[in-house]
């Protein structure tokens, strides 16, 4: 009998030999220390991954997996999935998390995990339903758009399913970015949903693995449901008494920080050269509300399980960049706006539709156009590379193009698929990458935002404002107002806060519910939907070993340490320019000292104790037998 929430099964799928295995999930035991999403994910890259695979090698192994409250309607914002696999973008362990409906459909349809590995000698994909899997022919779906990848499984399964039951099949697959190996390629799902980030579409890609189409009315059981359903009134009051998930993001979207983070003097433009775009307004949540939004059509983007509704989708019906999609969200608008230069609504909306439709993360995107733009200003890209492209800051019409390019590695394309760091490597202008550990930093400057900065250069993942939210107390003033310049205290709050985080991507739930409510009532749905009595410091902890787990890994990978928690020099040593946060600088080696204490770290790396502490002795030993182990 599975344990609340789990189905209780996970498919391996063996892309040599083109055969599907059903086997149980991990025990109890390990299930309360990994819990699911990326943790459990976590887990098995740890388990079954050489750290030094190379990640677009056979050797690599793709997790999706969803979490004990996936699917489990009294829970608020339940309607996620997570994929982990070794990045090609960062060569560290990685995860990328994603809403829609595809977590809560895999789910019904009878699993919790799914473990692609190896590689099949023709393109193929997975069709999972109602405790079913096989896999099928995709070569006539390779080579298209993600778009019509998705209509074209749906319309094929109608003969089996039923016209009406196909419109509840989701698809996650990939576009052409990802068929052709592009580091910074996604995975998308339901056309307008993106595990975006490290580049986990091209994994996919590596493996001849092209989809995977679900459909179950499987719903998992889950263990004190009466308690669940008498919690899940007060924990919508909750979700409704906040300005942030009852006005602002239902309202605006995410891109109602726009203004906000413009106004701080923190939204990176032209390549992170200032905080202040002066077109920000151009491109807000306010103006994509008022200008280009189509409520209607709205109403279906809202992932499954969601009480807040930010999800947007828009059109833009004046040529010549014309179309509609789900989106901009607001590290869209950033990236593709105040990082390439570009306040023009329409473009940035255009290159936003393309990015989903050929599968392209579209934070990576924009910033690495942001930083091909600085090379060519300063003269590091031969003209002859440009073919005639219009290569300016502001111009929609590169924007657009480059993105075209980038997905089918045409001409510059091909170096713009590599991410920012090989790009700027590759012309000699490597301080020009604003990354950390090879990922492209997202839409706030940390030189206003101490913390924040703290959490960017610590993320084990890379570049993320989603590993710790700083942003939320610094800028937000959520929970509670901290001084975004202060340095002082903030090694123990990113700390925290990474921890939090690591167990609610393992849940899986979506991290806004947090500006609404935090750890004690997380754990209590936690608690409800599995039978454990998870407290605020179990949660806590389980993410600690999470986090402690990734680190060792990378650690395995690539010797991660001290040298790696930094960030690029320009965000160090050049002052802001101007506006709020002018003459500030990131203050880093004021807080790692501070945050290796908290962590129990010695020079970046978990020590032995810390990792015994965790029931992680056999990760030590690794270590230790590597040379790795600090102490």
């Amino acid at each position: 009998m599975p344990l609340g929430g789990y189905m209780g099964r996970v498919l391996r799928v063996d892309l040599w030999r083109e055969k599907v295995y059903v086997e149980p999930l991990p025990d109890e035991k390990v299930l309360r220390k990994w819990i699911g999403g990326r943790g459990l994910g976590v887990y098995y890259i740890l388990r079954e991954v050489d750290p030094k695979v190379d990640p677009l090698s056979p050797g690599n192994k793709a997790i999706v997996a969803t979490g004990p409250v996936t699917g489990v309607a009294a829970v608020p914002s339940s309607g996620r999935w997570c994929s982990v696999t070794k990045s090609p973008l960062t060569n560290s362990i990685h995860d990328s998390q994603s809403g829609g409906k595809f977590g809560p459909v895999l789910k019904f349809a009878g699993y919790d995990v799914v473990i692609i590995e190896g590689r099949a000698e023709r393109p193929v994909y997975l069709w999972v339903h109602d405790g079913k899997a096989e896999l099928r022919d995709a070569r006539h779906l390779w080579g298209r758009d993600t778009h019509s990848t998705t209509d074209t499984i749906v319309e094929e399964l109608v003969p089996e399913v039923g016209r009406d039951e196909a419109r509840k099949v989701s698809v996650a697959c990939i576009g052409p970015a990802g068929e052709r190996l592009a580091k910074i390629a996604c995975i998308i799902n339901d056309k307008n949903r993106a595990a975006g980030r490290g580049g986990h579409g091209a994994v996919w890609g590596s493996k001849n693995f092209k989809a995977i189409a679900a459909y179950g009315n499987m719903k998992p059981k889950f263990a004190r449901e009466e308690r669940a359903e008498e919690l899940a009134e007060k924990w919508m009051d909750m979700i409704k008494r906040s300005p942030v998930t009852s006005e602002g993001l239902p309202k605006y979207g995410t891109a109602v920080l726009v203004n906000i983070i413009n106004a701080h003097g923190i939204f990176p433009t032209r390549n992170f050269q200032t905080g202040v775009f002066p077109e920000a307004e151009r491109i807000s949540g306010e103006t994509i509300a008022r200008d280009i939004m189509d409520w209607e059509k709205q109403k279906e983007e809202i992932c499954w399980g969601c009480q807040i509704g930010c999800a947007r989708y828009t059109r833009i019906t004046k040529p010549p960049f014309t179309g509609e999609g789900g989106g901009p969200e607001y590290e869209t608008v950033w990236a593709l706006g105040a990082q390439t230069g570009t306040g023009d609504l329409a473009a940035v909306s255009k290159a936003n539709y393309l990015c989903n439709e050929l599968g392209l993360d579209t934070i990576s995107m924009g910033h690495v156009i942001g930083t091909f733009l600085e090379l060519v200003e300063k003269g590091k890209i031969p003209p002859e590379k440009l073919r005639g492209l219009k290569a300016t800051w502001g111009s929609g019409e590169s924007l657009v193009e480059l993105t075209w390019r980038t997905a089918y590695r045409s001409g510059i394309g091909d170096d713009l698929a590599e991410g920012a760091l090989r790009l700027a490597t590759k012309y000699g202008a490597p301080e020009l990458a604003m990354v950390v550990r090879g990922q492209e930093l997202p839409a706030y400057d940390p030189r206003g935002a101490q913390g924040h900065g703290l959490a960017y250069a610590t993320s084990n993942r890379g570049g993320c404002h989603l590993r710790a939210y700083l942003i939320s107390p610094e800028i937000l003033g959520i929970p509670v107002k901290a001084d975004r310049f202060e340095t002082r205290g903030k090694g123990r709050m990113v700390k925290e806060m990474q921890d939090a985080f690591a167990t609610i991507d393992s849940m899986v739930v979506c991290k806004f519910v947090t500006f609404a409510y935090y750890v004690d009532v997380l754990a209590e749905q936690l608690s409800a939907v599995t039978g454990w009595d998870i407290t605020p410091e179990e949660f806590y902890r389980i993410g600690e070993r999470i986090y402690n787990a990734e680190r060792a890994f990378n650690a395995l990978a690539f010797g991660d340490g001290e040298e790696y928690d930094t960030l690029p020099k320009r965000l160090l040593e050049e002052p802001m320019p101007e506006g709020p946060a002018k003459g500030h600088v990131t203050r880093i080696k004021e807080m790692l000292p501070e945050y290796y204490e908290a962590r129990g770290w010695i020079r970046g790396r978990p020590t032995r104790a810390k990792l015994e502490e965790l029931d992680l002795k056999w990760l030590a030993d690794r270590l230790e037998e590597e040379g790795l182990l600090p102490g």
